[in-house]
């Protein structure tokens, strides 16, 4: 029991603790960060938008008190956020840019197409770690339906490489985690 009561109050001030720091880092440079996000995107909205989750990603830290370069540590999630924002943007336009070609009578509602997108970010992702021939494998089997010896043929590989190329691509989809 007393040991139990001794783990509680170890966790309560390590939470204090990380309220604490999280605070007096939101307080010193969350203002600076949008900013320099600001100058990057020429948007203050997707600015703050990105500050914002900078400092939710340090929610997720194990321990940020020994952080001894605040703001060099601030960018470096920012540049990742950017990085898939930017992603997620050029997704956005070249779905769009596909919708824009098909009759208006089957353009999807607002809720669809933000599950859509959100649907094709997740799977670029997902391949996006894969390997180039594996990848290229994977694609040409489930998009373009082609069998295991065209695939082989137009990667220059053999047949069982493609096997385990698709292979490979399936297991790793399966285990993907968004």
């Amino acid at each position: 029991m007393l040991e139990q009561t001794h783990q509680s109050q170890t966790s309560a001030l390590r939470f204090e603790q990380l309220t604490l720091n999280l605070s007096e880092l939101y307080a010193n440079h969350h203002h600076w960060l949008v900013k320099l996000l600001n100058r990057k995107l020429s948007c203050p909205h997707s600015a703050a938008d990105i500050a914002q989750d900078t400092f939710v990603k340090l929610l997720n830290q194990p321990d940020i008190t020994h952080i001894e370069e605040p703001r060099a540590y601030l960018t470096t999630i920012a540049q990742r956020l950017l990085v898939n924002h930017f992603k997620r943007r050029a997704i956005e336009n070249a779905y769009l840019e596909a919708l824009s070609h098909s009759p208006e009578s089957s353009s999807p509602s607002p809720e669809t197409l933000s599950i859509a997108i959100e649907t094709l970010v997740n799977i670029h992702n997902m391949l996006e770690d894969l390997p180039e021939k594996v990848r290229l494998a994977f694609l040409l089997c489930q998009l373009e339906g082609l069998s295991h010896a065209e695939i082989a043929e137009r990667l220059s590989v053999s047949i069982s490489s493609v096997r385990k190329y698709i292979t490979h691509a399936l297991l790793h989809c399966l285990s993907f985690k968004s």
